[in-house]
């Protein structure tokens, strides 16, 4: 795969890493990203939202995996992360975007706990 400018060795833009397909312990296609957060103060990506779950993009349930959690694997051309689709079916999730609130440490506290993810 070529890179072009929205990426470099090691930088990649976030508007190719949306849309990238993220597979669970056992390299199965588990959904893929919608979007990335990023900390205002620091200027890191904290989370990346996992579209997970619906039929053809209608009523899927919206993950945020600790960034630390994923890893990109060249092979798969996706990011890989350690949990199983059944385990991620209990993690944290909202339905759509008004149900989330980013500010409450509380609750980024413990989707980075269902990780085991340490917060930064």
């Amino acid at each position: 795969m070529a890179m072009d400018e929205n990426e470099t060795g090691t930088l990649i833009g976030s508007d190719k890493v949306e849309g990238t397909a993220v597979y669970g312990a056992d390299n199965s296609k588990i959904g893929s990203i919608e979007r990335v957060m990023i900390d205002k103060r620091s200027g890191r990506v904290s989370y990346a939202v996992l579209g997970f779950g619906g039929f053809l993009g209608l009523g899927h349930d919206h993950y945020p995996l600790p960034w630390q959690s994923l890893k990109y694997d060249t092979g798969l051309g996706g990011y890989v992360t350690g949990i199983t689709e059944q385990q991620l079916r209990n993690a944290p999730k909202y339905g759509n975007d008004n149900e989330w609130n980013w500010g409450d440490v509380a609750r980024t506290r413990a989707v980075n706990d269902y990780y085991g993810v340490p917060v930064i």
